[in-house]
């Protein structure tokens, strides 16, 4: 066994001070996001863990992009067909976890998720690059193909067949919202143990 007892550090970079806190979840999360956005430090501020709940009955967590948050919740996009999609499909639980160690920060939200409406996947589908709306496409996520070659063919086949024209939105493609119910912001502090507020 390797002992990483001895493996810690300080974190005294922030500090979660009640009368600073935000009444509405949403106006704090946009502070704190911000805040990462602008960091040099951090690359992918909005960069997060998406934990479902498999048909076993346990968990699992894969890295994904925030792609907008409103009032109503937060937004990222997948494949329906994907495991991740089955998995939401079959239970609406999930825990989304944005983690910027750089700032000492942590904000976990806990929500059901549902489809965002069709006008919403198509906007976004339509306004990435078209290799990108291509390889949603083509891709049969989380399924098992032939080789590599098999995807690069039948790439080719579709930048042919939407050379001139617009590519349509796959209808296992689309937008996610977690609506929001609760939401807990965090830090570490020197004491070791881990301030956090709940917000309903």
């Amino acid at each position: 066994m390797e002992n990483l007892h001895d493996k810690r550090k300080v974190y005294d970079k922030s500090q979660l001070i009640e009368s600073e806190i935000k009444q509405n979840p949403i106006e704090q999360f946009r502070g704190w996001f911000l805040e990462a956005s602008e960091s040099p430090m951090i690359s992918e501020a909005n960069a997060m863990a998406v934990s479902t709940v498999e048909e076993d009955g346990c968990p699992r967590t894969r890295m994904v992009l925030l792609k907008a948050y409103t009032h109503e919740g937060f937004i990222f996009y997948t494949n329906y067909n994907s495991r991740k999609g089955k998995a939401i499909e079959n239970n609406h639980k999930a825990c989304l976890h944005f983690f910027w160690p750089n700032l000492e920060r942590q904000i976990i939200i806990k929500a059901d998720l549902e489809k965002v409406a069709e006008n919403l996947s198509d906007g976004y589908f339509h306004s990435r690059p078209k290799g990108s709306q291509l390889g949603a496409v083509v891709s049969p996520q989380s399924q098992v193909i032939p080789n590599k070659e098999f995807l690069e063919e039948k790439l080719k086949e579709l930048e042919k067949e939407y050379e001139n024209t617009e590519v349509p939105r796959p209808t296992n493609w689309g937008g996610t919202l977690q609506d929001l119910t609760k939401l807990n912001s965090g830090r570490e502090d020197p004491t070791a143990f881990t301030t956090g507020l709940f917000i309903s």
